[in-house]
């Protein structure tokens, strides 16, 4: 990725779809165990995400998807959405990608109105909690996760 090129953050299209599952099931094999949840959300993208009022970013640099993240509509009264499966190619790390996913997501989100946006993670993750706290995530309990990885929780607040 050279300094001058520049990276693309579209929403969702449907050549994506496999892009968005192999990126999700290489990060999570990488550092966990793919679980059945992952499985719906990434084989059932559109009925699981799109379809319920959600939406799914890749960031594109020349027709490569490098990489992916989901806003997933809540159908609680906690939050609005749930920032999930992101996922970065590891050649792609490092170099803000998963910043501009996220914050695409946030803007996106913002413009629907939303005003809490949740997600789950792992402190194993250094780098991807150093980017949601740099977002203004904070770290919240109580409520319960599908995922046996999830060791912290954390919610954006948004300023309408």
């Amino acid at each position: 990725m050279k300094n001058n090129e520049q990276v693309e953050i579209v929403t969702y299209n449907p050549k994506y779809k496999k892009d968005f599952k192999d990126l999700n099931i290489e990060w999570i094999s990488n550092y966990f165990v793919v679980e059945p949840n992952d499985v719906k959300a990434l084989d059932h993208a559109e009925d699981y995400i799109i379809n319920k009022g959600g939406e799914i970013f890749a960031a594109v640099l020349n027709e490569e998807v490098l990489g992916v993240c989901a806003l997933i509509k809540s159908e609680g009264k906690d939050y609005d959405y749930e920032l999930a499966k992101m996922a970065v190619n590891p050649k792609a790390q490092g170099k803000g990608v998963g910043l501009l996913l996220a914050e695409s997501a946030i803007k996106w989100a913002k413009e629907k109105g939303a005003s809490k946006i949740y997600l789950e993670s792992n402190t194993k993750l250094k780098p991807a909690i150093k980017l949601y706290e740099k977002l203004g995530f904070k770290e919240v309990t109580g409520l319960s996760s599908a995922y046996d990885r999830v060791d912290i929780q954390m919610i954006l607040m948004l300023n309408s």
